[in-house]
């Protein structure tokens, strides 16, 4: 079912909002520097507000859950002994080749990019997400801000939908930047959200004067006590009453669509979910993650990831041909990304284990470079052979895509200054043409 937005459950998530302005230090060492220099004010102005246009409005992310198999789907090996029982095929574009259980997608290639290179270094399945999801390492007294939660943050939102959905399984938190960059749950895509209508025999008119009441007894105890998290329940509350009365609400509504459009995505969650990723990007929502589980597979690897192809194959290939159709891919970035590969060697129990020193990701539209292959894998893919791709330069690269400064940085409910992005990390230029 459609959800609420989860409640912060540490001190980090108490941040005022999504759209609050916070200068970097280098762009207030400039500002007051230009001011000793007699700038005019105007000048002054358009100094902390410069941003660039990027390549990107939009972000669709699938995530992987587990731990998926580079070998088995972006980066097959054939005739090596870690090649396994699938075979690799040929794809839109000359020269690149995927495994067979996408052979859809393949016909999609040339309007995708191909990451064979990333060089993880957690092979731990809580740690390893962590640091895919929000670009840093864990630490035991602060908890970043996910990637969809940074997004919403720094990009002003469009209609009244929230700016970030997570649809069949959580996202990462927001941490320190509050309850409105939580990502908005929706448990089964295509189910109506209880929360977002009044109970049985409640009629509208009486439903909302009971809202109104609450809202004030929540103001008065916030008022009281000060507590942020009653005050970050009054906000989840105000966007819930938003949303109920918005006529955009029925994107929500996937059975509106064509019997024979849901079969080609696949009637089943995962399809349905990639359909309304599509709908719901249609409709202004900056970031939707879809969520699939299933990929730890130590043991029966390749029945598994058989079983993962049928699903994910037509339901991605039917997304990426709609959005072109639609002329929005150009602006929506396509990311399909796990926490880490699996082992080259084939284990006793015919599965691989965890791998995080080279596994491999696929992105498409947003502006990038279609048909390109971004690094290489030894001939095992055990390590990177060729350009190396740290975790953060992922981040770094949506974050550059989509037009956010690099070197933003936010202060904390406890007036820490923390980087959204971290100082080392870089975006994969050749993903951008140039």
């Amino acid at each position: 079912m459609i959800g609420k937005p989860a409640s912060p459950t540490n001190s980090h998530s108490t941040m005022s909002g999504c759209t609050d302005y916070h200068m970097t230090r280098r762009r207030m060492i400039g500002v007051f520097g230009a001011s000793m220099l007699g700038m005019p004010i105007s000048r002054l102005l358009a100094e902390t507000n410069t941003t660039r246009r990027g390549t990107a409005d939009h972000v669709i992310l699938f995530w992987n859950s587990g731990g998926m198999s580079h070998l088995d789907t972006w980066d097959p090996k054939p005739g090596r002994k870690v090649q396994g029982e699938f075979a690799p095929i040929k794809t839109s574009v000359d020269g690149m080749e995927i495994s067979e259980i996408f052979p859809q997608l393949a016909k999609q290639m040339h309007e995708a990019a191909l990451l064979r290179s990333i060089a993880g270094i957690n092979g731990d399945h809580g740690r390893a997400q962590y640091e895919l999801q929000t670009g840093f390492n864990q630490t035991p007294n602060i908890v970043h801000p996910g990637l969809g939660s940074i997004v919403v943050h720094e990009m002003d939102p469009l209609g009244d939908l929230p700016a970030f959905v997570s649809i069949s399984g959580q996202a990462a938190r927001s941490g320190y930047l509050g309850q409105r960059c939580e990502a908005y749950f929706v448990g089964r895509p295509g189910e109506k959200d209880p929360y977002l209508s009044f109970p049985e025999k409640i009629h509208h008119a009486r439903g909302m004067k009971r809202l109104e009441i609450l809202a004030e007894m929540n103001a008065r105890h916030v008022a009281d006590t000060g507590c942020p998290e009653m005050k970050a329940t009054e906000v989840a509350l105000r966007d819930a009453v938003k949303l109920m009365e918005s006529p955009a609400l029925k994107a929500f509504e996937i059975d509106d669509e064509k019997p024979e459009t849901i079969a080609r995505y696949g009637d089943n969650e995962f399809g349905r979910g990639a359909l309304l990723a599509r709908r719901l990007v249609e409709k202004g929502v900056r970031f939707v993650q879809v969520n699939r589980g299933g990929f730890d597979n130590h043991g029966q690897i390749f029945d598994a990831m058989r079983a993962h192809g049928a699903v994910m194959d037509p339901a991605i290939a039917s997304l990426i041909s709609d959005l072109r159709a639609s002329g929005k891919l150009s602006r929506t970035l396509v990311i399909v990304l796990s926490e880490f590969g699996r082992t080259p060697r084939i284990n006793n129990n015919g599965g691989r284990d965890h791998h995080a020193k080279c596994f491999s990701a696929l992105m498409a539209g947003g502006g990038l470079k279609g048909g390109s292959i971004v690094g290489a894998s030894d001939p095992d893919g055990m390590v990177p052979a060729e350009r190396p791709i740290q975790v953060p330069d992922l981040h770094a690269t949506v974050c550059h895509a989509l037009g956010i400064d690099l070197e933003r940085e936010v202060i904390t409910p406890q007036g820490r200054p923390m980087r959204l992005v971290r100082k080392e990390a870089q975006p994969i230029k050749e993903l951008f043409p140039a």
